[in-house]
């Protein structure tokens, strides 16, 4: 039996059954808020280990014995009919179905224990409710019509005796109902965060295709105008705030994102040849011109010429990616922005503009 069904077996009965339920497991936590939940490799579903109750706390068998209790505790907390009836039908407003089988002209105990009944025998259609009028009762602290009477301090304990009683079943089936709903809450946050992960690989599946179609590309204008925009839709995918190319005066800026609230400008290539120190050059021009505060990135798929990346091995403002870094990104054997944390770790530490995801590779066996 289940620790959450053992517990509190005693309020809702033993008559009841459990299944089970599976729930998919999903990636860890990452870096960027709106795609932590997502992975670096193909959700993979599991059984959760244990069992747990299917139903809710609200679908087992109510204790006889809480049903009693809130008889009694009906009968005693109000002294004058007018005021029990208008607790009731305030209660009961809507269920019409039920104030017509009450009869108000008997006694408060026939009229409870009516309605308590009602309750027990339909308690598949009116559990939600008999729990409500007994948490409602189990909440009051003073008792108004009583405190009228000449009788109020015997009435009063009398009724504090009673729905102390009820309190008792009460709290019980609080902390089970409680404890079901954060289940079920984990259930769905499961079933949620599995969802966009299984959409996370579809998109990403779909940039690899894309990228994989270009490099057949006839017209290198045209490939590097979708080169442009795949590299938005990749950074946009892991949340990285891209931002599209714009035109500053003398100068055209292929594009900029924010990473780690670290604000980077971007230039994009993709010819035949290398990229030499001539460009490097003009990038670092162009990133001093935006602030201290500003770093860059140079993503070229040919890669970068020996003296070029000589030049910036011993201090750089940017970091470089090439297409080996794109497939290991598209491929999903490490995250995008994983690698750019590990880039940018790289030149803090060593002024190295150039870190190869194979090394990242060599070094993680």
């Amino acid at each position: 039996m289940s620790a959450v069904h053992d517990k509190y077996s005693d309020f809702f009965g033993r008559g009841g059954r459990r299944n089970c339920l599976s729930s998919s497991k999903v990636p860890e936590a990452c870096g960027s808020p709106v795609f932590r939940q997502y992975c670096e490799r193909p959700v993979t579903v599991v059984r959760r280990r244990g069992t747990v109750p299917q139903s809710s706390a609200r679908s087992k068998a109510i204790n006889p014995s809480a049903y009693n209790a809130l008889a009694d505790a009906l009968t005693v907390i109000f002294w004058n009919k007018q005021p029990f009836e208008r607790y009731v039908r305030g209660m009961l407003q809507d269920h019409s179905e039920l104030l017509a089988r009450l009869d108000f002209g008997a006694t408060k105990r026939e009229t409870a224990g009516l309605l308590v009944d009602l309750l027990r025998a339909n308690e598949g259609r009116y559990r939600d409710l008999a729990i409500r009028v007994m948490l409602d009762i189990a909440e009051m602290k003073r008792f108004p019509n009583l405190e009228q009477q000449v009788d109020r301090d015997e009435m009063v304990a009398k009724a504090e005796a009673a729905v102390a009683v009820l309190r008792e079943w009460t709290e019980k089936q609080r902390e089970a109902i409680r404890e079901q709903e954060e289940h079920a809450a984990a259930i769905a946050e499961d079933a949620r965060r599995a969802h966009q992960a299984r959409l996370f690989n579809e998109d990403h599946e779909t940039l690899k295709q894309r990228f994989l179609a270009m490099h057949s590309a006839s017209d290198p204008h045209q490939r590097g105008r979708d080169f442009e925009v795949f590299i938005n839709e990749l950074f946009g995918l892991y949340d990285l705030e891209p931002r599209a190319s714009y035109s500053l005066d003398h100068e055209q800026v292929d594009g900029a994102f924010t990473f780690d609230t670290d604000h980077y400008v971007l230039e994009a290539k993709w010819w035949k040849e290398a990229i030499g120190r001539r460009e490097l050059d003009v990038f670092k021009s162009t990133i001093e011109r935006k602030g201290k505060n500003t770093l860059g990135m140079y993503i070229s798929m040919s890669g970068f010429t020996s003296d070029a990346l000589a030049v910036y091995s011993l201090s750089t403002p940017f970091i470089t990616m090439d297409g080996g870094d794109f497939m290991a990104v598209l491929e999903q054997r490490i995250r995008l922005d994983d690698l750019v944390r590990r880039k940018k770790r790289h030149a803090s530490e060593t002024g190295h503009c150039f870190l190869p995801v194979s090394k990242i590779f060599v070094d993680e066996d």
